[in-house]
This record gives C-alpha cells, structure tokens and sequence, in this order.
C-alpha cells in the first residue's frame, strides 16, 4: 500500500540500503520503497530514462490513451482506498494534461503525486522543445511541488512528496525532474533524511476547546453535524457513528462525505445545498448550533452565505487552519485530526452529559420527520414516453448495493448520491469542487486497480462520457472489467435544466444528438464493440433489471449499458445559485410510479 511513512519513521529506520544507479532508477527504487503497486502514466521523451527505469520493476504501469486519464485514475484508487494515487507523465503538453487532475485532487483533498518529465536543467527558461514550466502553471493547484535538479536529491524528495499529499489535509504533490537528472549517476540512499521544517500538521485537539464544544452541543435544541469529505479521509466514520448514538444529533453528508455515515440510519438527513434533500436544508437553515466536521462552507451547500443558517452557532473542526473561519465566523474551532477530534468529543459529551444533562431533542426530531414526510425524496415521470433516468439508478442501487460507483458530472451525479443507498465511506467516487466532466470513466479504472475484489460501476451521461471514453481501451487491454452505466439524454443535462428554468427553454447549443430518433452520433454500443467491451441499449423500463443483470455477470471485459433517457426529466429540490437556501425549489408531483410495479 502507498501509505507514506513519517519523517520520523524514516529517519529512525535502522536498515540502511545503498545502491548506485541513475536518477530515473532512483524514483521508480524510492517508489518501490514507499508501496506503489500500481503507477498510471504515458511515456514521452522527457520521461524515457524513468520509463526505462519501471521497465524491470515490480510496479504495475498501467498506459493510458490520456494523461488527463492518468490523473483521474490515480484519483479513484486514492478515494477508493486511502492510499496515495501516482500518475506520470513526460513535459510540457503531457504535463500539462494532468492539470485538470491536479485541480480536482486539490479541491476535493485526494492524495496525489505526479511525477513529470522536464527537460535537461540547462534547457530551462530556452523554449526547449516540449519545456512548459509547469510548477510554476500548477503552483495554485497542488499542496506542494519540487522541481528536482540534482539526482542525489530524489530519495528524500520523494518520500517528502508522499508524506506531504497524505498527511494533514491531504493533496497532490507534482514532482518535477529534469532529464539531466534523471540520467545522472547517483547513490541511492534509503530511507532518506527528510527535512520538512515548517510542516507539522496539528493531529491532537486542544482539549479546552473540546469541552467548550461539548457544552454547546450539551445545550443546543436544534442541532445538526454538518459533514464534509475530511471526514472520509482521515477515516473517521465509524466514531462518528458512536457519536450521534451517543447524543441522537440528525447528521447531513455534503457530496464529498456521501457513504460516511450510512444513508439508513434513521439519524441522516441526506446531503445539503442545491440539490440536497429538503430535511437536510431545512435542517441546517433552522439550526440553532452547526457541529462541522471536516467541511468548509461551500456555495453548492450554503447557497447565499448571508443568509446560511441564521440562527446557529458554529462549531468548526479541520485539519486544516486556512479552512477554519475562512467563509464563516465560527464560535468555537477545533484544530486537528477528524478522528482524534471526535473521539475527544465522545468523551467529552458523557462527561458533560453527566453534569449539565442533555438538551431535549424530541421536537426537533418531530420537526424534521415531518419535512421527511412532506417532501420525499422522488421524481417525476415526463410526457415523452422515454424512461425515467432516475429509476435506472434506483435501479442500479437496488441491485449492485455493495458496488464502488463513480460518476461524471451532471444530472446523473446528482440523481446517483440521491437515488442510491450509501453504506460505507469510499464508495461513491466522484468530482465535487472541481465539477469535472470525464471523471467517471479513468476514476471508475482506478477504482477497480485499488479494488480487484469489488463490483465498479461508473454511471456517467453521455457528455462527459465522451470526454474520456478512450480509457475503456486501457482497461480492456488491463482486465480492468469496470462496468459503465451510461444515462444518455442526447443533451448537456445540467446545463439544459439551467437553461429550462432560467432562459425561457432556449436550449442554446446543449443538445448533443447521441439518443434519440434516428440518430445516434456516436451509437454507443457500436463504440463500446469496436473497444472489444460489452455494449447493450436499454430503451424500456421493464428491460433495466435484466441489463443490470446481464452486465454484472461479464467480469472478463468491461461492460457499457446505454439507458435511453428522457432529456425533460429534471433534478429536484434545486436552491438556484446566489439565493437563500430558504428559496428551495421542490416539484410537486414526485411520482415514482415504476416502484409500484418492482413490489
């Protein structure tokens, strides 16, 4: 596993290996020496000494047909697993590919490294063929990056970059080397003496904070744990659960944290923001007391920040000291590790419990479950007779339950976090602060890399599908058997439903003429044949069950169901941007009649 060692681990390890070799050896030896299993890359000229280099290794390269592929590929492993992705990639445009990669680790906290070829240390700053500074291009978009010159210096940089993309508030890390160094003789040393003197994540919370915590949540009559993705990665879930049974506090998960505290337990509200469910905005607007756990105040999720939450006091704990605050004034903040905080938190509670007693939820609760019943969560049937996009996940939910998912970005992704069971942190995989369309497909590949064992299911829309479709041919040459449940609408969905509700139905240039009548540009399942996978089309309700089926019991190649979709079906509730959360929208008539007919 690429669980990064501490300095302290490393600097304090007894075995001491001494090797001469080259540069580009001495990255593929350090990250040997780290864990990696499994490297996502394409070659090019300034990354052939390291591409000579992983030739002889026990590392699994795995080529992709984009570098963009490559990022999103180490995303998914990393989301899905915990442990650092890795992506590699040679200079200028093969670096640059994986910017959209970086932007989306960096927003959403994955643990990333990504190893780039630059041309020879004499070359910088001439225009050299294929030369793109790219740390200073990506220097907004990563937690840190090294540009490496000198090959004596590659061990203790590499163990530096993995130490720094999974600890504190994880990230990618770009390390750069030069071609120079990359074939310059070296001594391997390993482990390295790593030097980070600035670096030193707070994991431990001030106690005194702690209780003044407790007291609040001891006090409060309307709270509510506002959750976010920290949760998820520092692996805090199951003391979460301990805590709300310890004081019956209804949880909200953002996009980010769906699957960190299970969608059954009765204490969940959904996911908050535009298209939350009305409990869960309701929720947070009425709150006289935000418990916020690993979250940082989003647009998608306050909506107009002014007016989020009025009423509430804030309780802010992160790792991160830049996140505290930043969008919302806070009453008490609790720096530090997730799961440390809130098993300090727990502690806390049955002492001040004890002394203070506890705050008398029953109305609350009364208050909340009657939103739950009022404005379910459904969706309406449309008048053009094709199916329902949200009873083909529903669908899919019912019958893969313990599958990985990853979208790509649009209404599917939000009738996926809405119409799916989340049951454990981990599986749903997909883009939140970034909105990256093409993630579904490279992401569900990692995915499947970290997870042999389990079912993937990337349920992507037809847009963002073609963005990055290509990489169903590195998976079918990898046995990488991902299985892609593709909710094709013929149109940009999303921005199709903004254009329905906001510019008078004037659909400007968001229909993409992949489903619907006679033409079919491109026939996915024609595409999904000349990929050498699997490709069915699905056209009716009652042909969904049998599909989903089918595709789960293709394991030696991946699987593409395309489910012909109606292009008017909308994603209800919506908070339309820049209002209230107050001002949620909610359609009426949420019908799902294909349920009476499952039972």
């Amino acid at each position: 596993m690429a669980m990064a060692p501490t300095p302290h681990q490393v600097n304090d390890r007894a075995d001491t290996i001494r090797e001469t070799t080259t540069g580009a050896r001495a990255v593929i030896r350090s990250l040997e020496e780290l864990g990696v299993k499994n490297i996502f890359g394409l070659p090019g000229g300034a990354a052939l000494p390291l591409y000579d280099a992983i030739f002889e290794s026990s590392i699994r390269h795995i080529l992709v047909r984009h570098e963009q592929g490559a990022g999103h590929a180490a995303e998914g492993l990393a989301v899905s697993t915990g442990e650092v992705g890795v992506c590699m990639a040679t200079s200028g445009p093969g670096a640059s590919n994986l910017v959209t990669a970086l932007l989306d680790a960096n927003l959403d906290s994955v643990p990333l490294v990504a190893i780039t070829g630059q041309v020879g240390a004499s070359l910088i700053g001439t225009d050299a063929f294929q030369e793109a500074d790219i740390i200073g291009a990506t220097m907004p978009l990563v937690k840190h990056s090294f540009l490496i010159t000198d090959a004596n210096d590659i061990p203790a940089r590499m163990a530096e970059a993995f130490y720094l993309a999974s600890s504190g508030r994880p990230g990618p890390v770009l390390i750069d080397v030069t071609k120079s160094a990359q074939i310059e003789e070296c001594e391997f040393v390993w482990p390295p003496q790593m030097d980070m003197p600035g670096y030193s994540p707070q994991t431990k919370p001030n106690l005194r904070q702690v209780r003044e915590a407790a007291r609040l949540i001891a006090g409060a009559k309307k709270p509510v744990f506002y959750v976010g993705g920290g949760l998820i990665r520092s692996r805090a879930h199951q003391e979460l659960k301990e805590l709300v049974e310890l004081t019956g506090i209804p949880v909200v998960t953002t996009l980010n944290a769906r699957g960190s505290f299970p969608d059954a337990d009765p204490h969940h509200l959904g996911m908050p923001g535009m298209h939350g469910t009305v409990p869960a905005v309701a929720g947070l607007q009425k709150s006289d007391l935000l418990i916020t756990l690993g979250a940082r105040f989003d647009d998608r999720v306050t909506g107009k920040l002014d007016e989020f939450a009025p009423n509430a006091k804030v309780i802010q704990a992160d790792i991160d000291p830049a996140e505290i605050g930043k969008n919302r004034a806070v009453d008490v903040a609790i720096l530090g590790d997730l799961r440390e905080t809130i098993i300090a938190l727990a502690e806390e509670m049955e002492d001040t419990y004890d002394q203070y007693g506890a705050a008398d939820l029953t109305q609350w609760w009364t208050y909340l479950n009657k939103l739950r019943q009022t404005y379910p969560v459904g969706y309406e049937d449309t008048d053009d007779g094709l199916m329902s996009p949200q009873y083909v996940i529903s669908r899919l939910g019912a019958l893969a339950p313990d599958s990985i998912f990853t979208t790509g970005v649009g209404q599917h992704q939000m009738w996926s976090q809405q119409f799916i069971q989340w049951k454990f942190p981990g599986q749903l995989v997909t883009s939140c602060g970034a909105g990256t369309m093409g993630f579904g497909v490279p992401s569900a590949m990692g995915a499947q890399v970290g997870n042999p064992d389990k079912t993937v299911w990337c349920i992507d829309g037809d847009g963002s599908f073609q963005m990055t479709n290509q990489e169903l041919a590195t998976c079918r040459l990898n046995d990488i058997p991902i299985k892609v449940a593709l909710i094709n609408n013929s149109s940009l969905g999303m921005v199709r439903q903004w254009q329905n509700l906001f510019y008078n139905g004037r659909f400007s240039h968001t229909d993409l003429n992949t489903g619907h009548g006679t033409r079919r540009i491109p026939d996915f399942v024609k595409l999904a044949d000349a990929y050498d996978c699997h490709g069915i089309r699905v056209e009716r309700p009652e042909d969904v069950d049998k599909a989903i089926e089918e595709a789960m019991s293709i394991n030696d190649r991946p699987v593409v169901v395309e489910f012909v979709v109606s292009p008017d079906s909308m994603v209800w509730p919506m908070v339309p941007s820049g209002v209230s959360n107050d001002d949620i929208l909610y359609a009426r008539d949420l019908r799902p009649k294909h349920e009476e007919e499952q039972a």
